[in-house]
């Protein structure tokens, strides 16, 4: 298998391996919809996604392109490609890609359709496609507008640099940066904080920034106050409410029901 999903302690961990360079193919990407289809079917409290090999990817396989006979064929694929950031954004938890090493097109992609982007001092990142005459077609540019602004992703499009992971944590697309030799344990520590977290809540947050992304604050308005009281039915806001009564602030343990 290309793609591995484990759990330990309410972090799936979905791994995704292709030697030697973990390029974007539609056999991959059947892979990823089997293991995303088990964390949908039951959920973890917070989704890493990772990559193991030198670099997390160098893109995808060009033949899968050059293989499509039509315009509409090439939609086709094109569509389907779509569905794999799509799907991750979707999520109700907590979603994390760690990126150790460098990341191009559609693995950048899919860290961009997650909640948080964490990353190696030696990351780099880019969107290449230029150089076969493409533009990014799984939700990069618009999802790297809405985190750096229009301007930004017209930048990283026409040029098709690589851009390393302090200069996109400036920009506010990577939330942190840590040092080589301790990038798993900080990603593990980072993870760890989320799992022990009102997950519920946490989809909460996520539906009512979906709304904003959508429709700015007036949207967001008013789906907040449904969102938030539907939150009465879960246990961790009633313990989080009594145990802050009974014992003050950050006493709570949750357990994301």
């Amino acid at each position: 298998m290309s793609v591995e999903l484990t759990r330990d302690s309410g972090i799936a961990t979905l791994t995704f391996s292709d030697p030697p360079v973990n390029l974007y193919s539609l056999r991959l990407h059947e892979e990823f919809d089997v293991a995303l289809e088990q964390v949908e079917a039951d959920p973890p409290r917070v989704l890493v996604i990772r990559a193991e090999g030198k670099i997390v990817s160098g893109g995808v396989d060009v033949s899968e392109f050059n293989s499509r006979g039509s315009r509409e064929t090439t939609k086709e694929l094109y569509d389907r490609m779509l569905e794999l950031p799509d799907r991750v954004e979707a999520l109700p938890i907590p979603t994390i890609f760690a990126a150790h090493s460098l990341t191009l097109t559609w693995a950048f992609e899919v860290a961009l359709a997650c909640d948080l982007l964490l990353a190696s001092e030696k990351a780099r990142f880019g969107l290449v496609e230029r150089v076969i005459g493409l533009t990014p077609t799984m939700g990069g540019t618009q999802r790297l507008a809405s985190r750096a602004g229009v301007a930004r992703a017209k930048e990283f499009v026409f040029t098709g640099a690589q851009y390393d992971a302090a200069m996109l944590e400036r920009w506010n697309v990577v939330n942190r940066v840590y040092g080589v030799d301790s990038f798993e344990d900080d990603v593990r520590s980072f993870a760890e904080g989320l799992a022990d977290g009102p997950t519920k809540a946490f989809g909460a947050a996520k539906d009512i920034l979906r709304q904003y992304e959508a429709g700015g604050v007036p949207a967001a308005n008013a789906a907040t106050t449904s969102v938030a009281s539907a939150l009465f039915d879960t246990e961790d806001l009633r313990h989080g409410m009594e145990s802050f009564l009974a014992d003050g602030p950050g006493n709570a343990t949750f357990h994301g029901r």
